[in-house]
């Protein structure tokens, strides 16, 4: 018979108490009170309705005659028919069961058959608005803050919006991490930086953090940074790259808990060249954002975030984590998309 030898670990560590984690989304029922994308734009055409899963629940986006793009809740509250497989008649959007009317407000003001409608006949409607390519809905009664502006108006840029394949098995705020963790920009990304980690320069709100770097990418090209996280499904940049500016953000939207839906938005001058050398800095710009973000996502969808043996180099990562325990959380359409 042969012998094996055993290795015995000589001293295996005792892992020191720790504080809590990051509530997952959906936890108690509840949800970041955040902007999430529901859509592209081009999804939902003139006086056309669409369905879409949200917040662990059902919702219809619709444009009324107006072209004006409004979010609500996609059951009806007479018997429950989906209003995804309903018509917009005007502004109004209608039941395809009984034919129930309901305004930009959410209440129902006609019936088919002439019975006035309960007072209670009403959608919960959600703060929305449409920017960069897409539909945007907020997690609440009221936005509790604004999506950031990039630095150059917007009537003078062209953007280039698109989403991406299928769900990341993670919550939006997990991808988002990635902002404020400056280690990985440079041990992932290969990023050289050209001053000390800029951990006293984050500027800091309730909702977000933001900050300055320089340096130089993996392939030499010379860069100028501004990155930021606004809420907790938006990451936004402004970048000179050799000299010439870009916009870039990821947007992450939260069809269900554990689960993302990305969508990716570049931006460049208008005025910059003709619309075709435009069209194709925004392509290169695209291409080369695919390519960081591919590094990043198979760590990012396996990843479990948990308080850990973090290290100086992690301060603003830190704080990020506690901003997070700190997020308002709702979900005041609860019963109206279940």
């Amino acid at each position: 018979m042969t012998a094996h030898a055993i290795r015995l670990p000589v001293n295996n560590p005792v892992r020191p108490p720790i504080g809590p984690g990051v509530p997952p989304e959906g936890e108690n029922g509840l949800f970041t009170q955040s902007w999430f994308p529901i859509c592209l734009s081009s999804d939902v055409g003139p006086e056309e309705v669409k369905g879409f899963d949200f917040l662990d629940g059902r919702i219809v986006v619709y444009r009324g005659a107006s072209g004006q793009a409004s979010v609500a809740s996609a059951y009806c509250p007479h018997m429950g028919a989906d209003l995804a497989v309903g018509e917009v008649v005007g502004e109004h959007l209608r039941c395809a069961f009984h034919h129930w009317d309901y305004d930009l407000d959410g209440k129902c003001v006609k019936t088919m058959v002439g019975d006035p409608a309960p007072p209670t006949a009403c959608l919960f409607v959600f703060p929305s608005q449409e920017r960069w390519g897409l539909i945007w809905a907020f997690n609440g009664d009221a936005p509790l803050y604004d999506l950031p502006d990039l630095p150059f108006p917007e009537d003078t840029l062209a953007f280039k919006t698109i989403e991406l394949p299928g769900l990341s098995p993670v919550d939006p705020w997990i991808q988002c991490c990635n902002t404020p963790d400056m280690q990985h920009i440079k041990a992932l990304h290969g990023i050289q930086f050209s001053q000390e980690d800029p951990h006293e320069d984050v500027r800091w709100t309730p909702f977000s953090c933001e900050y300055d770097f320089d340096g130089i990418h993996v392939n030499g090209e010379k860069v100028e940074n501004t990155i930021g996280v606004y809420g907790t499904a938006l990451y936004a940049q402004s970048t000179y790259i050799d000299g010439k500016w870009f916009g870039f953000m990821t947007a992450m939207g939260m069809p269900k808990p554990g689960h993302s839906r990305n969508f990716m938005i570049v931006a460049g001058k208008a005025d910059e060249g003709s619309p075709e050398e435009v069209g194709q800095w925004l392509d290169f710009v695209l291409e080369f954002e695919k390519k960081v973000v591919g590094e990043d996502l198979p760590i990012m969808e396996t990843i479990r975030f948990r308080p850990g043996t973090l290290t100086r180099s992690d301060k603003t990562f830190a704080r990020y984590l506690q901003l997070l325990r700190d997020y308002p959380r709702a979900h005041p359409s609860a019963q109206f998309i279940r």
